[in-house]
């Protein structure tokens, strides 16, 4: 490999000498980047091994240079002027000798003639090998984000580059560099072959740079030469801003418990009055029998719905764990501030007019969140529809809502209305356990919840619909500890107009909005639905049923169309067609019609009854590499089959079902919901279901080995 020219330091991290002085200089110069010579000098300052430079004034002096270094070289222009040096003509590569070097460096020269030139940069031409491109760009929610792939044609046109949000870890980097699609052409190919120890550290290197330096907005690394034994940066670029973005401090974790299930719960606002919301709120806490001492707030009555009603809260000698308020706008600060002066925990303001409308709802809420800094109080809300904890028997939705099974599916969803009208139907064949609406996040957010959620022992699935992220990196961390636990499934809408930002790096112009949002979940280990179908489907595959100790699957169906299908999807998402063992095959053969020749697919045809179908997954359920089945049950006789399955023991293997049609046979379908069984229009979805669940599995175990080999390390 080619030596750099410019002398290296030997600190582990750029001095803040260094740093300040070379930052101070573009302050000065009224530039928002640094120039690549600049670059170059903080990297080496990081032991980062660069191509080197040195900046001739004469067509002369870049000879002479040139001489010193060694041909062939690099010659690039050096000015505030010109940030995309190669599109405007200023890069003249692979220079042989001192004739070519005087004649590009006199065309530069005069080509530039008329902007500020500090330069020519001479640099020595590096070798060729495989090239890969670094970047970072900083997210508006989750802060800076790393970027990685292989350069040239492949990040041009194939944009085969993957993310990670900082900061990130060794095994991080590793699974980084491992999923890109060129990854093979790093780890060798037909006798080449790439030092990844060195990538490696040099990924972790710039990954502390940004973090240690947060006015760093974007850094482009491009490209980067990997050879056998190690590697050099050939261009560097990275673009400063005049404020710091520091990253949010850490937050105190609140102990949520008491806000999810009260003993003591007053609402302002309460109604006697069929028709308004008071009315509503108050209804649903009393009959539903809410296990909190309940104090209806009204000065106009006496008695609410057969409960003592109080004038104000004053009046109220009990503790208030939450408060909920539901009183007009305009009313709506005086009533928070009351809420904080008798000392409730926990506020939930169900009113609306505030940020959602415009500049002046905004300013009410600011009005709200210092009452609630000078109190030390916590609020859910405004323009909310609250919390229901089926547990705690807590309905405290603005709409009449009708009777609940007590669940183990946690929703946050952003929008009251959403998740009335998702409960309204999904109540049918889906329990929830806590349902919480978190409007338009005055204090309480997703993350607060999530962490809650996470911890409480009624939960084991937990969903969310959101239309945006607040505290994007704390939303991370805490959704990585709550993963490992339960299933987390997130719809993400609401998304926002990329081509807003100010995009001057490759790594920027990658990195849109919706990708980094992919990127935190999927770093996060959070499961992203398609839209609200696809969210609940998996939710109930999770919540109904165990996941798959192993990929092997049994199809069984009464057409083979449908089994083909199923097998597909299997396939394509990383499952596969379980293998019964020779005695389990034998057993199969005695109860299936003689012209049955696939044994898997099992394809019974018309000819499929409850007793057979009960006795195909038995023979399943004693097989070691059948770890789940899909049955698709023919839609016209499904209530035969209800009976026959709740009495199988199918010993930690889950069972989804397929019904086509099954919006036509819905009072069958329900009872098998009911009983545990998850019940799909279509056998992809099932399959799907089932592929999701066990990829979780596998990551939650693989997660847990490192955990424990880190602890033992």
């Amino acid at each position: 490999m080619e030596t750099a020219t410019h002398a290296l330091h030997t600190s582990s991290e750029p001095s803040y000498n260094l740093w300040d002085e070379i930052v101070g200089e573009a302050r000065a110069e009224k530039r928002t980047y640094l120039l690549e010579p600049e670059c170059k000098r903080l990297l080496e300052e990081l032991n980062i091994q660069t191509t080197g430079y040195e900046v001739a004034r004469t067509a002369q002096e870049a000879v002479a240079i040139s001489e010193n270094i060694g041909y062939p070289v690099v010659l690039k222009i050096v000015s505030e002027e010109v940030v995309h040096k190669s599109d405007s003509g200023g890069v003249r590569l692979n220079l042989p000798d001192a004739a070519s070097v005087r004649s590009a460096s006199i065309d530069m020269l005069e080509a530039f003639k008329d902007v500020n030139i500090k330069g020519i940069s001479v640099q020595t031409m590096a070798k060729p090998g495989t090239e890969v491109i670094i970047g970072v760009t900083r997210d508006p929610i989750f802060g800076p984000v790393l970027m990685f792939g292989l350069g040239g044609i492949f990040v041009e046109v194939m944009k085969d580059v993957t993310f990670r949000i900082l900061p990130i870890d060794e095994q991080e980097i590793d699974t980084m560099i491992q999923e890109i699609k060129g990854y093979p052409l790093l780890r060798g190919y037909r006798g080449h072959s790439v030092d990844l120890d060195s990538l490696k550290t040099l990924l972790h290197k710039i990954s502390r740079l940004v973090m240690e330096h947060p006015q760093i907005r974007e850094l482009d690394l491009n490209p980067v030469i990997c050879y056998p034994d190690g590697y050099v940066v050939v261009d560097a670029r990275i673009f400063v801003d005049s404020k710091v973005s520091s990253l949010p401090a850490a937050q105190k974790r609140t102990d949520f418990h008491d806000f999810f299930y009260p003993k003591s719960i007053a609402l302002i606002g309460a109604s006697d009055t069929k028709g308004k919301l008071g009315y509503n709120v108050f209804n649903n806490l009393v009959n539903h029998h809410c296990k909190a001492r309940l104090y209806p707030i009204n000065p106009k009555c006496d008695v609410i719905q057969g409960v003592k009603a109080y004038k104000s809260l004053t009046e109220i000698e009990d503790s208030i764990d939450v408060a909920i308020v539901l009183v007009p706008a305009s009313a709506t600060p005086a009533a928070v501030e009351e809420c904080c002066r008798k000392g409730a925990k926990h506020i939930v303001i169900e009113s609306a007019g505030f940020a959602e409308l415009g500049e002046e709802g905004r300013r009410a809420q600011e009005q709200i969140k210092g009452v609630l800094k000078k109190y030390g109080c916590r609020a859910l809300g405004p323009n909310c529809a609250g919390v229901i904890n089926t547990h705690h028997n807590m309905v405290q939705s603005i709409g009449i809502v009708k009777e609940l099974g007590k669940g183990n599916i946690g929703l946050i969803a952003q929008a009251g209305v959403y998740a009335a009208g998702i409960l309204w139907g999904l109540r049918h064949i889906m329990d929830f356990g806590i349902v919480a609406t978190i409007g338009n996040k005055l204090d309480i957010n997703e993350t607060d919840i999530l962490h809650h959620l996470g911890n409480d022992d009624n939960i084991d699935v937990i969903c969310m619909y959101l239309e945006d992220i607040s505290s994007g990196r704390r939303f991370v961390e805490v959704a990585k500890e709550v993963t490992r636990k339960k299933p987390t499934i997130i719809l993400k809408s609401g998304r926002t107009d990329a081509g807003k930002k100010a995009v001057m790096s490759h790594t920027a112009s990658l990195a849109g909005d919706d990708t980094i949002n992919d990127i935190a979940f999927r770093q996060s280990g959070i499961i992203r639905a398609r839209n609200n179908d696809h969210m609940f489907d998996l939710a109930r595959a999770f919540a109904k049923q165990p996941i798959p100790a192993n990929n092997g699957v049994l199809v069984i169906t009464y057409t083979g169309s449908l089994g083909v299908a199923a097998t597909d999807t299997l396939y394509l998402n990383g499952m596969r067609l379980g293998e019964l063992e020779p005695e389990l095959k034998t057993r199969l053969r005695e109860i299936l019609p003689g012209y049955v020749q696939s044994l898997n697919p099992v394809d019974y045809s018309f000819t499929m009854n409850a007793a057979e179908l009960r006795k195909t997954i038995e023979i399943g359920v004693d097989s070691a590499d059948i770890g789940s089945f899909i049955v698709v049950c023919q839609t016209e006789i499904l209530d035969t089959f209800t009976s026959e399955l709740q009495q199988i023991d199918y010993k930690g293997k889950p069972i989804m079902t397929c019904v086509p049609c099954k919006e036509f046979a819905m009072d069958a379908v329900v009872r098998l919901e009911k009983l545990g069984f998850p019940v799909y229009s279509n056998p992809e979805m099932a399959a799907e279901a089932l592929s999701v669940m066990y990829r979780y599995g596998t990551t939650k175990e693989a997660q847990f080995s490192a955990v424990q080999q880190k602890k033992a390390g």
